[in-house]
C-alpha cells in the first residue's frame, strides 16, 4: 500500500476554448506525504490554480486519476465532492472569502455548519494572534490580521489537506511571514500543506517543490534541508 497521501497519475484538464482545445494540465504525475509543506511554482497560465481546483475537488481532470488518502476522488459524484471538500480539506485564498457581516470569532465558527469539529474558536484564534480580536468585523481588521481568520477557519475543520493560493500575495513582508509559520506548524501537525506562489523564496523553506510550466512539471524536489522561515531574507 502506498505511503503518499495525494497521489496524481497522469493528470490531465483540458478546455475547449472556442474550437481550440487548450491543455491546463498534461500528463501530471505528482505524490505528496501527509505533513509535508509543498510549494507549486510556475508563471500565470502554467497550470497551478487547476491543479489547486483539482486537489480541492472543485473540478475534476479530463483523464487520469487522483487519490486522496486511499481514496479516488476522481471517480466521485458531484455530492461526494462536496462531502470531501467539507471533511478533508481546508483552502486560504489570497482575498480572504470571510463574510464582512460576522465578527472574527462568527467567520471561524461557519465551520460548524459543515462539519463536526471538537476544536474551539477561540482557542485557534489565540493560536493565531487574535484572541483580543474575537469580536471585531472584518473591515476593523488590517490585511494580515483579516487572512489569520481565513487561515483559522480554515485549521478549524482539522483538514488532512490545506490548499492556499498566493496565501502572502497580498500582505506586507512581516505579516506574510507569521502566516507562513502558521502554515508551517499545520504541516507539523501532520497537515499536507500545498502552496500556490510565484514567490519562489517561499520555496526556501518547503519540504517539496514543484515548478510547472505549460500544464506540465518542469521540476518535482524533495528539499532536504528546508530552511527555517527566520532563516530566508524576505
Amino acid at each position: 500500500m502506498s505511503n503518499n497521501f495525494v497521489e496524481l497519475k497522469n493528470v490531465s484538464r483540458e478546455y475547449l476554448i472556442g474550437e481550440q482545445e487548450y491543455k491546463a494540465l498534461n500528463k501530471v504525475n505528482i505524490n505528496i506525504k501527509r505533513g509535508e509543506f509543498v510549494v507549486i511554482l510556475g508563471p500565470s497560465g502554467a497550470g497551478k490554480s487547476t491543479l489547486l481546483n483539482i486537489l480541492g475537488g472543485m473540478d475534476s481532470p479530463t483523464s487520469g486519476s487522483v487519490t486522496v488518502d486511499g481514496h479516488e476522488i476522481s471517480k466521485y459524484s458531484a455530492k461526494q465532492l462536496t462531502k470531501y471538500r467539507a471533511d478533508k480539506v481546508g483552502f486560504i485564498f489570497q482575498f480572504y472569502n470571510i463574510m464582512p457581516t460576522l465578527t472574527a470569532e462568527e467567520n471561524v465558527r461557519l465551520v460548524e455548519d459543515v462539519v463536526d469539529t471538537d476544536k474551539d474558536a477561540l482557542d485557534i484564534l489565540k493560536s493565531v494572534g487574535l484572541a483580543k480580536h474575537a469580536r471585531k468585523f472584518p473591515n476593523e481588521l488590517s490585511g494580515g490580521e483579516q487572512q489569520r481568520v481565513s487561515i483559522a477557519r480554515a485549521v478549524m475543520k482539522d483538514p488532512s489537506l490545506l490548499l492556499c493560493d498566493e496565501p502572502t500575495g497580498a500582505l506586507d513582508s512581516k505579516t506574510g511571514v507569521e502566516v507562513l509559520k502558521l502554515l508551517r506548524r499545520q504541516a507539523d501537525e501532520n497537515t499536507a500543506v500545498v502552496v500556490v506562489t510565484h514567490n519562489a523564496q517561499i520555496a526556501e523553506i518547503a519540504d517539496h517543490i514543484i515548478h510547472l510550466k505549460n500544464g506540465q512539471i518542469e521540476q518535482d524536489i524533495q528539499n532536504k534541508k528546508p530552511k527555517a522561515i527566520d532563516e530566508v531574507s524576505w
